[in-house]
């Protein structure tokens, strides 16, 4: 007997000993919702360097450990994927200025690259890996020259922030002196247009409808009365070949209140049309005195409108108040032609490619430049919807298909004749069932 015990103690602590070495998982559950898609799976095969990703999450509470659950069925397919946590409280400052600001927010790194992600999920980390692998760098010229946002600028007004985000993705910033150079070089993947702010040049003007008739890719950034765009300042041809126009006036948006913004003129959206950039982004983007656009009727693009304003809104033709001024001071005003919203503050054009190796060219305008600045880049989603448009111009807006895995039985129906059976029995019939079989055990025990 003590021999049987002995045995059996040993054998218990030679298999705890042997669970401390090595580890066996299975997923035994409907449809394998524990375990990662094929694609996934697949993708993670064709990474051949190890991928490093960084969590910064506090140590209170228990996100760590999701967030550590999540991260390991990557793991257990690559198992040179390391995670590591960075407590955001213990450097705010340079939290902030590394862009956190969501707890939990992850940083993938692979190559040298590296891309940011606030959703977790299986769809969003997975897709984020797919970029990151993919290895031809992108040239993105930025016009200069006319007093455009400088890409690579530490001023309030100038995209260094986010440029250096985008280097970080394999993308390449450089200059586009067109007044110098004459013509678009050849390598360029896209053409960026940020605010102007004196007329352009005819000549430089002319090249950029040519750029664009030749098939580029182009992101134009737009102020409310833009200088470019007055008294023939040159862009209004480009505004042309694009279809669009440029209200007059500045958007301003009552319904910001709602989200604590006492400057009508600073917009706040969180509900999107749907499009390929905006698909399943739910964080809430804010736009500094944007500029309303509207489509030319007979233009030669499809453009589907990206960001739109509420019912509240309008382009304010007169003067907009300042740092704490009332903003009960501005009104509509029909006869001026303000126009009621909502009003589209962004728009997604589309159209045959005239190139004979790309499908389809794409071109984004937005009225709003101060976004993607240094001053706005980490308000709510501005970063994140940035990132969806360039990699969309850049046509990297292919991701990985995860399927829903869910259980199938999550929900019972039932119909109203069922529930008032169940209400019935639970109510009524269990209740006298639990007293009659108590009497019959009492009628027994007395005989």
């Amino acid at each position: 007997m003590l021999l049987h015990a002995a045995l059996v103690l040993a054998a218990a602590a030679a298999i705890a000993f042997l669970s401390t070495r090595y580890a066996v998982v299975a997923d035994w559950s409907r449809e394998r919702g524990a375990s990662l898609g094929a694609e996934s799976v697949a993708m993670l095969h064709a990474l051949d360097t190890p991928v490093e990703a960084i969590s910064y999450a506090r140590r209170q509470g228990g996100l760590r450990a999701v967030i550590a659950d999540f991260v390991e069925r990557y793991r257990r397919v690559k198992p040179d994927l390391t995670l590591r946590f960075i407590d955001p409280d213990e450097d705010p400052g340079a939290m902030r200025a590394a862009g956190v600001t969501v707890d939990g927010e992850m940083e993938l790194r692979y190559k040298n690259r590296s891309e940011r992600l606030k959703v977790l999920g299986e769809a969003e980390f997975s897709n984020a890996l797919l970029r990151l692998s993919r290895a031809q760098e992108r040239i993105v010229a930025f016009l200069e020259g006319e007093g455009e946002r400088q890409p690579l600028g530490k001023a309030n007004a100038d995209l260094g922030q986010f440029v250096g985000a985008l280097a970080g993705r394999g993308l390449r910033a450089v200059p586009l002196p067109l007044a110098n150079l004459g013509k678009v070089p050849q390598n360029t993947d896209l053409v960026v247009v940020a605010n102007p702010q004196v007329a352009l040049p005819a000549a430089v003007a002319a090249e950029l409808v040519d750029y664009l008739d030749g098939g580029g890719a182009l992101l134009w950034l737009v102020e409310p009365d833009e200088r470019a765009l007055q008294d023939g300042g040159g862009l209004d041809a480009l505004a042309t070949a694009l279809g669009l126009r440029v209200l007059p006036g500045t958007l301003v948006d009552g319904s910001g209140q709602a989200f604590g913004l006492g400057d009508p003129s600073f917009v706040a959206i969180m509900q999107y049309p749907p499009h390929a950039i905006t698909r399943d982004f739910a964080l809430t983007t804010l736009f500094p005195q944007p500029a309303a656009l509207a489509r030319l009727a007979e233009a030669r693009w499809d453009a589907q409108p990206l960001l739109r304003s509420s019912a509240q809104s309008w382009n304010e033709t007169g003067a907009i108040p300042k740092a704490g001024e009332s903003a009960d001071t501005i009104r509509q005003d029909t006869a001026a032609g303000e126009i009621p919203g909502p009003l589209d503050l962004g728009f997604a054009l589309t159209r045959v490619s005239p190139r004979p190796d790309r499908r389809e060219q794409r071109a984004v305008v937005i009225g709003d430049g101060d976004f993607l600045s240094n001053s706005f880049l980490g308000n709510g989603g501005n970063r994140d919807f940035g990132q969806r448009v360039f990699d969309w111009l850049l046509g990297d807006d292919a991701q990985i298909a995860v399927a829903e895995r869910s259980a199938p039985d999550r929900a019972l129906a039932l119909s109203p004749a069922q529930l008032s059976g169940l209400g019935l029995f639970f109510l009524i019939g269990l209740p006298l069932l639990l007293a009659g079989s108590g009497a019959l055990i009492a009628w027994r025990r007395r005989r």
